[in-house]
């Protein structure tokens, strides 16, 4: 069995772990010992919360984008309100780090779901980080409208409980926990509006983000991820949820796409270490659930809010359920042929939201508290050899690692099999780079590790 697969699923992995030279290896086995302080967040997930959000969400009759916003007790508006009021709740209890607001956007009729002049609005929890010197963000995301059959049916019942409360509620549980505690970097807790008319305020926060020059090191959007059954298959399954992820940046540059090509990487970008980091963070700290790597961006005639931040060039990941239901997506609530059609609290299975937000927490909370990545990581291709000399720079800003792990899988191996844990910021290993992928984490003494970097070629 893998070692990452022992590392995750049974809390307990071996590690090799680099003696006094930092250019030689020898190999020892160490018990992994999750966070206590992580394990104990995942815990306070609660099912019974979910649900509570969910149901409130659902009473608002439509969270359409072009939904009214002068009722306080229907329509998009009422729904903003009610989140923001919230996050404020939580606020109280974070010692003024959680700042609560609402960010608006103007959008013009484009023709296509726009059909007049509105304004909308991203209801955002912005976590402070406590390290003034370490300026990376994470962004977690649900998108709070909701729709019809008729995408552009603004004023019929659309409960939206599955797409998108469940995402939404997963957001502000993850809040409600994770604002109590202090972490170094920054952390938003996002509900986006206009999903369903475009991706709009996803694309309206991953411009601010480029444009404001966020540090922005991981985003995921939680899009369906609280139905555990599958309509047509019949099947039932809480145990499996899927992290999509693209390989090849959408941000590539030519020169970027002739480093790929040269070290053939097309599995190794950004988003796709972001999306392992997920599998291996998720199930360390929950049982009963898999992390399932998709290595599509996104499904089929679908997309998510996790686009528009990786045209922008960040690592993003899109988190769903594993099996959906499309007797209750985008549908009018109606009983046709003895059969319930449309998006209702009852079709949650809040069991299973309770273990995919208790899966995003663990790898938002592991990677918050890690160190950033190592910089400058290389591995040495000056002359033919057996074995592989990796050398990197500890990073800059933020705390300073305690070590480094040098990461290992075999060229057809989706996930990392191997870590050495190395003191220095150079190692040679007898293993050959020819046929061996290989990248490099930060650590703390606590074992919270930074996203791996892939070494490229240096002479």
């Amino acid at each position: 069995m893998p070692m990452i697969r022992l590392l995750t699923g049974c809390l307990i992995g071996f590690f090799f772990l680099l003696v006094a030279n930092p250019v030689s290896v020898r190999a020892q086995s160490m018990t992994a010992t999750p966070d206590p302080a992580i394990r104990e967040m995942v815990g306070e997930v609660s099912a019974k919360n979910l649900e509570a959000i969910i149901r409130k969400l659902s009473s608002f009759e439509t969270r359409h984008s072009l939904s009214t916003t002068k009722s306080d007790k229907k329509g998009i508006g009422a729904a903003r309100n009610w989140v923001e009021d919230e996050f404020k709740k939580y606020a109280a209890a974070a010692n003024g780090r959680l700042t609560v607001t609402q960010d608006p956007y103007i959008l013009e009729p484009d023709g296509k779901r726009i059909n007049r002049r509105v304004e909308m609005r991203n209801v955002m929890a912005t976590l402070k980080g406590t390290d003034p010197a370490d300026d990376r963000v994470l962004i977690v995301s649900g998108h709070l409208d909701s729709r019809n059959s008729d995408v552009m049916d603004s004023t019929g019942k659309a409960p939206g409980a599955n797409d998108d409360a469940s995402g939404v509620a997963l957001v502000m549980e993850m809040a409600r926990i994770m604002s109590r505690r202090a972490f170094p970097c920054t952390i938003i807790f996002v509900a986006v509006q206009g999903e369903e008319q475009g991706l709009l305020g996803a694309r309206h926060l991953a411009q601010r983000a480029r444009n404001e020059k966020w540090n922005l090191i991981a985003m995921a959007t939680n899009d369906i991820v609280g139905n555990s059954y599958s309509n047509e298959t019949n099947l039932y399954d809480n145990t499996h949820v899927r992290v999509f992820s693209e390989g090849i940046s959408a941000a590539e540059t030519p020169e970027m796409a002739t480093l790929r090509k040269s070290i053939s990487s097309e599995n190794d970008g950004a988003a796709r270490q972001l999306a392992r980091y997920f599998k291996e963070a998720g199930e360390r700290y929950v049982d009963q659930v898999t992390v399932e790597l998709i290595y599509r961006p996104d499904r089929f005639l679908r997309g998510g809010d996790h686009t528009p931040f990786s045209q922008a060039g960040f690592p993003a990941v899109r988190v769903t359920e594993m099996n959906e239901n499309y007797t209750q997506q985008h549908q009018n609530v109606r009983v046709e042929n003895g059969m319930q059609y449309g998006d209702l609290p009852e079709f949650v299975d809040y069991e299973y939201l309770r273990k995919n937000t208790a899966v995003n927490l663990a790898a938002f909370a592991n990677l918050a508290l890690a160190p950033a990545a190592p910089e400058n990581a290389g591995v040495l291709t000056s002359e033919l050899t057996n074995q592989t000399t990796l050398r990197w720079q500890a990073p800059k800003k933020g705390k300073k690692p305690t070590g480094y792990y040098v990461l290992m899988r075999e060229t057809t191996s989706p996930t990392w099999t191997r870590k050495l844990l190395v003191t220095g910021t150079e190692a040679t290993l007898p293993y050959s780079k020819d046929n061996y992928l290989f990248a490099i984490q930060s650590v703390d003494a606590a074992g919270h590790e930074s996203i791996a970097v892939i070494p490229v070629p240096v002479k």
